[in-house]
């Protein structure tokens, strides 16, 4: 067994790598949005396109990545991935030159495609490289190496993107400032996806490594009849939403709030320190001291609470207050999808697609929250349209996942 666990490591290192790649592109986002939103003199509503663009793409490839997988399989699904999001991180280059919000929007539109392939290829591998027993802890330290990209990203990309503003450039100028950035990625995407496909130590997956059981389970006619993953489908839907509006709009809010950019810049990054401390917690309290289920119900009540006080609090405390919600969202993914699959049987492999699906409540869910921001004039106060998503999770937890028929 020793033997086997240290033939494993390679290959999960090489997947960690992955899930680093992950954090980096996903969470330089909010950085993105508040560089946008300067150069091009964006409302808070259009800035949030950056978002949309980015993990709309999450619904519109989920099944087709699971077809493609099928096709040309695990491996090579990775170095595809990789390579789509190389032409997306390359397509910024002629976007700066013509001054393109629309051509910026296509890029992450196409590394948000990659991105897709890539996660539904190497997300099972967390799972087999190893005992299914330890799964959970694997899972947790890739989110650790996800957050841990993030805060990188977001101290590099802050610090080059938002440094002394747009006021003493023109727009030219200032979006070159993506230029050098986004190649050297694209470099480091062409680099990566050659390493994955001469890769000798990734096995292919099989569907009975990753768990799915394909017998019939009951006379159900499709997985819309299954209480518990339609609820669970919303569940996930507003946990995207609420994780991406607290880590993608934090740094936008405290410019608002009269923070300077270069301060302002590095708001993002509590967020994910704080998400960071939940997946460490995870590690050592799931499930010997508290249950997936009851941390889901803790971390709704939290989310509520610190909600509540962001929107009544001032200045930094408001701020540390949307970065606590990094806190309360570090678990709700991996607690929610063992829930909302619960007892498909032969549904579960769909189930899983639609699951992905729901990432679309990071596309739609910050553009209502941007709408609100626009129409009350207060980016503070929209932060209310989380206090429902909370509480809809909430009820998930607490007695949402427990139905079993309409």
């Amino acid at each position: 067994m020793e033997q086997n666990n240290k033939s494993y490591l390679g290959p999960l290192f090489l997947i960690g790598i992955l899930f680093f790649v992950f954090g980096f592109v996903t969470w330089v986002n909010g950085t993105l949005i508040s560089f946008f939103k300067q150069a091009f003199g964006l409302s808070n509503t259009s800035s949030y396109l950056v978002t949309f663009a980015f993990f709309i793409s999450y619904t519109i490839m989920a099944i087709p990545s699971s077809y493609v997988l099928k096709k040309v399989g695990f491996k090579k699904g990775m170095s595809l991935g990789l390579g789509i999001m190389a032409i997306g991180t390359l397509i910024f280059v002629p976007a700066a030159k013509a001054e393109s919000y629309a051509l910026f929007l296509v890029g992450l539109f196409t590394i948000g495609i990659g991105l897709t392939l890539l996660q539904t290829a190497s997300n099972p591998y967390a799972t087999i490289l190893g005992p299914r027993e330890s799964a959970a802890q694997r899972i947790s330290f890739m989110g650790i190496a996800n957050k841990t990209a993030g805060i990188i990203s977001q101290k590099v990309f802050g610090g080059i993107l938002l440094a002394g503003g747009a006021a003493a450039a023109t727009a030219a100028d200032h979006l070159d400032k993506v230029v050098v950035p986004y190649l050297i990625l694209t470099g480091v995407l062409i680099i990566l996806a050659v390493l994955i496909q001469l890769s000798k130590g990734l096995p292919e997956v099989s569907e009975e490594q990753e768990g799915i059981d394909e017998r019939a389970f009951s006379n159900k006619k499709s997985v819309f009849d299954f209480p518990n993953l339609v609820l669970g489908l919303i569940t996930l839907f507003c946990y995207v939403g609420v994780e991406v509006i607290a880590g993608d709009t934090i740094i936008s809010y405290g410019i608002s709030l009269g923070f300077p950019q270069e301060e302002a810049s590095q708001f993002g990054t509590y967020t994910l320190w704080l998400m960071m401390l939940g997946y460490v917690l995870g590690i050592f309290l799931i499930p010997k001291y508290v249950s997936q289920q009851t941390w889901l119900k803790l971390s709704a009540i939290l989310g509520v609470i610190v909600t509540i006080l962001a929107l009544f609090t001032t200045g930094f405390t408001s701020v540390i207050c949307i970065a606590i919600l990094g806190l309360a969202n570090a678990i709700m993914w991996p607690a929610i999808w063992p829930l909302a699959i619960d007892g498909l049987g032969k549904f579960t492999k769909i189930a899983s697609a639609w699951l992905i699906m729901m990432i679309a409540g990071g596309a739609i869910l910050p553009l209502v929250y941007g709408a609100v921001a626009d129409a009350i004039q207060s980016p503070q106060q929209a932060y209310a349209v989380m206090i429902p998503l909370y509480l809809f999770i909430l009820y998930y937890a607490m007695s949402g996942h427990k139905k079993k028929s309409w």
